[in-house]
């Protein structure tokens, strides 16, 4: 028995032509909009590649584009469906690819599902990549002179900057590296010799961070250098002072901005989903309705559409069997290659 049967009569058969052809080429619009959605990401995943650790950051975004090229393309090809569907010549043309189109538009829907579902799941990767990134490029804040590196200070205080942040989990992860060039250390004074001596790795270690971790909102002229040194400034506390240092590691701040991004893109996907669903139900509706005419010489005739030709389990079955069909004769046809190969020479 067929699922969701509906009776159709030639003026109900026109509508629903007719308006999936304006979807059809609607759902062209929401195609440009997944393909403009997936280069912003990849811009602002290529902003800040410095401080991140691989390229997999970059699976999101370039799905979006393929995603928004396929329902450009799939869609341009329903709407011409669509309209040449009233017309029984040009209709007569498409008849042997509806059943593979719309097997397509259910993959595609698919397709669609899980991408929104990696927007949504991207965050975790993204944490671990920026986590290695940015422990990186603190690494190298210092090579200035280097070649291939020497952008990389810029690049960690534009950041620091523009997210109000600092360091990778805090601004104490600055006390764990060495962030002063050796250009501008004088290895004449006591106190940095002293200070190199102090470690076995041979680093100058200060508990200071740089200007960019300074919070511009705060009453107190920025205090950088000497944090844990309560000594070294006039009625300072550092274990209740409140510190005029951007308190939210950089890691965190850029983690927050790129999942609110992923999941309004996930969102928006998901929206799309919801519409090309729609347009996918109505194109199998018009594919059996036409159909099942019983006489194609008279338009005016009714017939019935019906979204499956069997019951849910009853097409699961049918399709199960098509598979394992097709499996044992891919079998049978290794077999048939094997056996009819000539042996070989001793």
């Amino acid at each position: 028995m067929a699922l969701m049967k509906i009776k159709f009569d030639q003026k109900k058969r026109v509508k629903l032509a007719q308006g999936l052809w304006l979807m059809n080429w609607l759902s062209i619009l929401t195609g440009i909009i997944l393909f403009s959605l997936g280069i912003f990401l990849k811009i602002e995943l290529k902003k800040r590649s410095e401080v991140m650790n691989n390229s997999e950051s970059h699976f999101v975004p370039n799905s979006l584009i393929g995603v928004g090229l396929l329902a450009c393309i799939c869609n341009a090809l329903g709407g011409k469906i669509c309209y040449d569907a009233l017309d029984p010549e040009k209709y007569s043309k498409w008849k042997p690819w509806l059943k593979p189109y719309l097997g397509f538009c259910v993959l595609f829907n698919i397709l669609l599902f899980l991408v929104s579902l990696f927007c949504f799941l991207m965050r975790g990767s993204l944490e671990s990549t920026l986590e290695h990134g940015l422990k990186n490029g603190m690494k190298y804040y210092r090579d200035t002179d280097t070649p291939g590196r020497c952008f990389m200070k810029k690049t960690i205080d534009m950041l620091q900057i523009e997210f109000r942040c600092c360091g990778n989990s805090g601004f104490r992860d600055w006390f764990e590296i060495q962030w002063i060039s050796n250009r501008y250390l004088d290895f004449a004074s006591k106190e940095v010799k002293d200070r190199i001596k102090s470690n076995v790795d041979g680093r100058y270690l200060v508990d200071g961070v740089p200007f960019s971790c300074c919070n511009p909102n705060s009453p107190r002229p920025c205090i950088q250098t000497q944090l844990t040194n309560n000594s070294a400034h006039y009625s300072y506390d550092y274990q209740t002072e409140e510190l005029n240092l951007w308190v939210r590691g950089c890691r965190e701040a850029l983690l927050l901005y790129y999942s609110n991004i992923m999941n309004t893109m996930g969102a928006i996907v998901l929206l799309v989903l919801l519409f090309e669903v729609i347009v996918t139900v109505g194109l199998r509706y018009l594919h059996t309705s036409l159909e099942s005419v019983a006489n194609p010489e008279d338009p005016e005739c009714e017939s019935e559409g019906w979204l499956l030709e069997k019951s849910v389990s009853e097409t699961c079955k049918s399709v199960l069997e098509s598979l394992k069909k097709f499996g044992k004769g891919s079998q049978v046809e290794a077999e048939g290659d094997e056996g009819g190969q000539p042996p070989v020479a001793s």
